[in-house]
């Protein structure tokens, strides 16, 4: 019997998970954290799936010691996680809260002694709710006040730390929570997003530019973007038009400042005119200063088609029903191939780290204890094959991090989503692993996988 091929991955490649702060710790009051927007957003009636918030999670916060176990029982080599921006200044700005930054050495040092990579993100959503008292992102100043906060953290753990991420999606932050009004902090305003995402971008360079002054070692700093490919619904032109501006709205308004240091032409029709209001002197130089890598965050594609009754872009998505689904979005693994081709092909990007692709699926406990999540082991397979694939063709993809080490509090979705590789019982707050859990250990300990896993 012939055996399968085994893809073999590169060495020293970065195998890991992540999680975010509001998602997993719990704890809100705790220690001296300020409130941030998703505490305020969570806390009002009809935002979130059964009125559920984050107050607890997966009570991280208390549990990292057993958390650090399970990953070193499933050979985590590196662990993405963020650190919540309230718990080191309560206020956005002002006095350093030390119980914050402690709890994070801690947590740093103990990933370490146990040989996994910490992965930190610096902004993961959470903003502290007084700066947004104060007009938060579409507010120039708060994109100095992270600046501060970036200084903060990297002098205290920048000596052990060298993988930073600036943002965690800055899109989604954008989009679902000043235009939208789906996530934190809830706004529907076209002008307030156009200025928020300026100023996000504007902060992702600031912070930049402070963690390499602030860190007493080199380090690795990046920006996780949450990219897709654009497919028209049809060969017609106003599908394909459609599909375009999806793009440009989506992910070029994103590459195209931090790798260009230019906002996307396509868009300057639609946004340009605020554009030209909120950019100063000097601001694109700072988004587009040198990164060393870039995060991608892939989940599914989108499929495009004109749609006249949504006045911004003309364009929506839609489901193709021939095709298999998770409980959100299409599964459609060449999509990364796709988008990874592109990202080499279009901006060259030398270095780029999956920092997010995962699945939710309806998990439950088997009668002997177990958890037999099948359909998130070939989900996660078919996606390092074609991520295989890609670093064959020369493009260098140094890591995985799968979402998530853990089930958590799943933004407006509350617990109904579970994307973990861990089982977490909400009612006692005891942790399984996953079928899924142990499989990602194997290919992790053996550096690839057979075509057939």
């Amino acid at each position: 019997m012939t055996e399968t091929p085994f893809l073999t991955f590169p060495d020293n490649f970065l195998w890991g998970t992540a999680t975010s702060a509001y998602q997993i710790e719990g704890a809100w009051q705790e220690d001296g954290r300020g409130i941030s927007i998703w505490d305020t957003f969570a806390h009002q009636p009809g935002k979130t799936f059964n009125g559920a918030t984050g107050d607890v999670a997966a009570d991280h916060y208390h549990r990292w010691q057993e958390d650090i176990h399970i990953m070193s029982q499933i050979s985590i080599k590196a662990y993405r996680f963020s650190i919540s921006w309230p718990r080191i200044f309560p206020d956005g700005i002002g006095p350093v809260n030390k119980k914050g930054l402690d709890f994070y050495e801690r947590l740093v040092d103990a990933l370490l002694a146990v040989d996994i990579q910490p992965v930190v993100t610096l902004y993961h959503w959470d903003l502290p709710q007084a700066l947004q008292d104060n007009g938060g992102w579409v507010n120039r100043e708060t994109a100095y006040h992270f600046a501060n906060y970036a200084s903060v953290v990297a002098k205290r753990l920048g000596d052990r730390v060298t993988y930073w991420i600036n943002h965690n999606e800055p899109m989604v932050m954008a989009l679902a929570g000043y235009f939208f009004g789906e996530s934190a902090p809830g706004l529907q305003d076209p002008i307030a997003a156009v200025c928020a995402t300026h100023h996000l971008l504007l902060s992702h360079g600031l912070a930049t530019r402070e963690l390499r002054l602030g860190c007493l070692k080199p380090v690795k700093i990046g920006i996780a973007l949450n990219l897709s490919v654009m497919h028209p619904a049809s060969d017609t032109e106003a599908d394909r038009l459609a599909a375009q501006r999806y793009d440009a709205i989506n992910n070029l308004l994103y590459l195209e400042p931090i790798f260009r240091g230019i906002y996307p032409v396509d868009l300057l029709d639609l946004i340009g005119e605020v554009l030209s209001e909120v950019i100063k002197d000097g601001d694109m130089g700072v988004i587009a200063e040198p990164l060393d890598f870039l995060g991608v965050n892939y989940y599914s594609r989108s499929v495009v088609k004109y749609d006249p009754d949504f006045q911004f872009i003309q364009a929506t998505t839609i489901q193709p029903q021939e095709n298999e689904y998770s409980q959100m979005w299409e599964i459609y693994p060449s999509g990364i191939y796709e988008l990874l081709s592109r990202l080499k092909r279009d901006y060259d990007i030398a270095n780029i780290i999956v920092t997010e692709n995962g699945i939710c699926v309806p998990d439950g406990i088997d009668f002997d204890g177990r958890i037999r999540d099948y359909r998130r082991i070939w989900y996660l397979r078919d996606h390092l094959k074609q991520i295989h694939r890609a670093i064959t063709e020369g493009i260098l993809v140094r890591g995985y991090l799968v979402w998530s080490l853990m089930d958590n509090f799943e933004w407006n979705y509350g617990y109904q989503m579970r994307f973990g590789l861990v089982y977490v019982d909400f009612e006692t707050l005891k942790r399984i692993i996953k079928d899924s859990g142990r499989w990602y250990s194997k290919v992790i300990s053996a550096n690839g996988l057979h075509v057939s896993d």
